[in-house]
């Protein structure tokens, strides 16, 4: 038995609006864009890293905020102290052979004042990714590497922001 199509066309509009209120009504709302609370930063560490590159570049989105080359004259030091790629095997074929591989990217940071006031005391970013391994696929399994890298980076740094943005002003 087919239904009209008039009644089928307001059942999928019905339908939609239902939808669009049960998304509303459980608090869903787009994440936007963090609000770094520096007017300038200095950037220090992994200089000139595809990591280093991505963080300014996001940064410099947030319209209030300006990265200085010089650290006396920023009000934080973002310090990058370490940049980190690990691989770890999760499970092996019968035959002893990879299967499974688990992706962690680590970034260590703080973010100080440059006079021995700590925004933000020593802390860390890991990322985890699990792939396949495929010896058959091995060109098509290192590019997907690099893509999930490429991602986990990114990851990084959008979680580094977030952590960026709670940071507060010490009190002169």
């Amino acid at each position: 038995m087919s239904v009209p199509l008039s009644r089928r066309i307001l059942l999928q509009r019905a339908g939609a609006v239902a939808l669009a209120v049960a998304a509303a009504g459980c608090g869903f709302a787009l994440r936007g864009s963090a609000n770094i609370p520096f007017e300038t930063l200095f950037l220090q560490g992994a200089e000139n890293t595809a990591i280093s590159v991505e963080l300014k570049r996001n940064i410099l989105a947030n319209q209030s905020v300006r990265i200085v080359d010089d650290a006396k004259l920023a009000q934080a030091t973002l310090q990058i102290t370490g940049v980190a790629q690990e691989r770890r095997i999760l499970s092996l074929s019968g035959a002893g052979r990879v299967r499974e591989f688990q992706l962690i990217y680590r970034v260590s940071y703080r973010l100080h004042d440059g006079k021995g006031r700590e925004f933000i005391p020593p802390g860390e970013v890991v990322v985890r990714r699990d792939i396949t391994y495929n010896d058959a696929q091995v060109l098509a399994k290192e590019q997907e590497e690099i893509l999930l890298v490429r991602d986990m980076q990114s990851d990084a740094v959008q979680q580094l922001i977030r952590r960026l943005s709670t940071a507060r002003l010490a009190a002169s």
